[in-house]
């Protein structure tokens, strides 16, 4: 028996029974679904924080404080003292693979306008730092050298801290404020750059100064971290070395030491981020495979029905010359036809059911060709594995017992 007659066959034993099909497949079709949602979800989220991550620019490299420990528990490194101003001066005038150094001094704090307040975090930083962030001013300018050295009261507002002092689309540029009760000029306003990848906010913030938080804000005489760039994302490895090895010189740590700050850069940044979701997107994949296992018991189970309520039909094709490897055939390509119909519909479903949890979260949903061609060789290798076993046993039937089959 050739196959275009198994096909029909098998088409027929279908219709015959439309709604039992259609219901077998239904296990398929959410299983399948399940699956391809999951995969586009995931796939999306990893794509719009890999976008997020990448504007902020592949060369950055950053440098931060090591975990201090003591007796073998992290004491953390927000209070790390080990980075200063020095270190930024070495790293300008002797690392070859860094176009711009820029050293970052944090402090909390409340603002006030008039009536209004707010709390953010204030940046001291250098000229340098916005580049090195793809940050860019929306009005107004940068404060200059001249007014680092100064320690001058001036700033430059994020849109979230605009928004909450003045209100929407205000231009404060040459207003004061008072941070920690000093008053600050406001020179500049940054454009928007909306949430990170990770939720964060990256118009809640203050840039200022560095000597200016340092020493007015923060009362310190160290630094918190240090940003830099590197000439390009290809010789990101070849700047982190650098840094390397001038730090420990500047620091003068023994070769057998461990370094007393960490040097990252955004690429590693971003391996990581992607790597992480990577996981978690076939983690979601893999529960929502488990509805296949389920839709698969699901054509086990009406299969086995089936040759049972087609027993004498069974008998009756074996009395007229049908071979038992013809019977396992026909039952097989059954099954297959209602698991791969099965996983076609769940494709469309789970594509439609992507697109629109991705427009109900305003986030982008990628279906990517591989799962695609994954779902239809699942269902191909669901509906020959759960199909078998009916199918031998309909194969295996004595033809004289089934024709007497009541």
């Amino acid at each position: 028996m050739n196959y275009s007659n198994l096909l029909r066959i098998a088409v027929r034993a279908l219709i015959r029974n439309r709604l039992r099909a259609f219901l077998t497949m239904l296990g398929i079709i959410i299983g399948v679904a399940s699956v391809i949602a999951m995969l586009a979800i995931g796939e999306g989220s990893k794509v719009s924080i890999m976008e997020e991550m990448s504007s902020m620019g592949t060369n950055m490299v950053m440098i931060q404080p090591n975990f201090q420990r003591r007796g073998g528990v992290s004491l953390g490194a927000s209070s790390s003292m080990v980075l200063k101003y020095s270190d930024v001066v070495a790293l300008r005038n002797e690392a070859t693979a860094l176009t711009a150094v820029s050293p970052e001094v944090r402090a909390g704090g409340q603002v006030i306008y008039g009536n209004q307040n707010t709390q953010t975090t204030v940046y001291g930083v250098s000229e340098e730092y916005l580049s090195i962030r793809k940050l860019e001013i929306k009005s107004g300018r940068v404060f200059n050298s001249a007014e680092i050295k100064s320690m001058s009261k001036v700033c430059i507002l994020g849109q979230t801290v605009v928004e909450n002092l003045f209100g929407e689309d205000a231009d404060p540029v040459g207003l004061t404020i008072r941070i920690k009760k000093l008053p600050f000029q406001i020179i500049g306003v940054l454009e928007d750059k909306g949430e990170s990848g990770m939720g964060q906010d990256q118009d809640d913030l203050i840039l200022a100064p560095y000597t200016t938080v340092q020493r007015r804000l923060a009362a310190i005489d160290y630094i918190n971290g240090i940003y830099a760039s590197a000439v390009s994302e290809e010789k990101s490895a070849i700047a982190i070395a650098e840094v390397e090895e001038i730090l420990r010189r500047t620091h003068k740590l023994k070769e057998s030491a461990e370094n007393d700050f960490r040097v990252m850069s955004q690429s590693e940044l971003i391996e990581t981020v992607s790597s992480i979701t990577d996981i978690l997107t076939y983690l979601l994949g893999a529960i929502a495979g488990i509805s296949l296992l389920v839709g698969g018991i699901g054509i086990m189970n009406i299969m086995l029905v089936s040759v049972t309520e087609r027993t004498r039909e069974i008998g009756l094709r074996m009395s007229v010359g049908g071979r038992g490897r013809d019977i396992l055939k026909q039952f097989l390509v059954e099954s297959m036809l209602l698991s791969i119909l099965g996983g076609a519909l769940g494709i469309i479903s789970g594509y439609l059911i992507a697109k629109l949890a991705g427009s109900l979260m305003d986030s982008p949903t990628v279906v990517k060709t591989q799962s695609v061609i994954l779902a239809f060789i699942v269902c191909f290798i669901i509906g020959v594995f759960f199909g078998w076993y009916p199918a031998r046993k309909a194969a295996n039937l004595n033809p004289i017992d089934a024709l007497r089959y009541e």
